[in-house]
């Protein structure tokens, strides 16, 4: 028996992701240029303090790739919002536009597990090199060390998830018979 689809019904799927997309990208258009300001205004003050020696790992790539991370972050968000927009309109460019910026996403953030590692470890580091801490101490410091990365990592991962079933609910043939 042949499957039959309401062409023309929209989905509440559809409309509440498109909205979810819009405020997201909003809010992260808006913080990229308060980061951008923020950033050309800190960092000639930052690199003249002598705080780098905190971070030695992460200071070099910092300074130097900061504002180009921000302004893809600005790109990224921009682009969100185009396709999201879009996507409430029922565009079919905007869909697959949409299903590769979420794709691009789970990339950034399986990526960012690497980031986030390396953030903790610095801190870590810098924190155990200044200050010296008894051993009861640091057993507790390093179980809430163990905390801070199983809770990152298991968010990163569930929030791959999410996308990850966005995506394949937006590949489904009731969603895309909405956008033909």
């Amino acid at each position: 028996m042949p499957q039959t689809f309401n062409v023309g019904a929209r989905s509440i799927f559809v409309t509440t992701v498109a909205w979810v997309f819009i405020a997201l990208s909003l809010l992260a258009v808006a913080s990229a240029v308060v980061q951008n300001a923020a950033v050309a205004s800190l960092l000639p003050g930052w690199q003249a303090s002598g705080s780098q020696r905190a971070l030695p790992l992460l200071t070099g790539l910092l300074i130097a790739y900061l504002p180009w991370v921000v302004g893809a972050g600005l790109a990224l968000s921009l682009a969100t919002l185009a396709s999201a927009i879009g996507l409430l309109m029922r565009l079919d460019w905007a869909r697959r536009a949409f299903i590769g910026l979420l794709v691009l996403a789970i990339v950034a953030n399986l990526l960012g597990l690497w980031f986030q590692h390396e953030v903790v470890q610095s801190v870590v580091d810098s924190t155990l090199s200044r200050t010296p801490l008894p051993e009861q101490a640091l057993g507790v410091f390093g179980g809430f060390v163990t905390a801070a990365r199983a809770m990152g990592v298991a968010m990163t991962l569930l929030a791959c998830a999410l996308l990850g079933w966005i995506i394949h609910r937006l590949m489904s043939a009731a969603v895309k018979q909405e956008f033909a």
